[in-house]
């Protein structure tokens, strides 16, 4: 099992910025992507953004330009830096990340997520 812990979210005005941040624990070998996604009440889960471990980086086209992922694959930790935020980016933002399991087959493990509203 991989466990993951979110951080950073919390309340920001209209064109502010948050820093996510997801660190991975458990049987972490194997693990080859990390990465966000965003769910609001009612909706289904949306991607945002991936990073892999061979340095591959991912963006949904709504966060282009505004959100950028970075991962650190030596301590498995994960970063979402949130930039010109908009009323519509309030959610509650999950971390994801996709292991090889001992049988060869893929596997995504969800971290709790963390609330991020925009509000003025």
């Amino acid at each position: 099992q991989v466990q993951l812990v979110e951080s950073g979210g919390g309340l920001v005005r209209p064109g502010g910025s948050l820093r996510l941040s997801c660190v991975a624990s458990g049987k972490i070998g194997g693990l080859y992507a990390m990465g966000w996604y965003r769910q609001v009440v009612g909706r289904q889960r949306e991607f945002i953004a991936t990073s892999t471990n061979r340095d591959t980086i991912d963006y949904a086209d709504s966060v282009k330009g505004r959100f950028t992922i970075s991962g650190d694959f030596v301590n498995k930790t994960v970063y979402l830096q949130l930039n010109s935020l908009k009323l519509g980016n309030t959610a509650v933002y999950y971390c994801s990340a996709e292991r090889l399991e001992a049988n060869g087959s893929p596997r995504r493990y969800w971290g709790q997520g963390t609330q991020v509203t925009v509000s003025s």
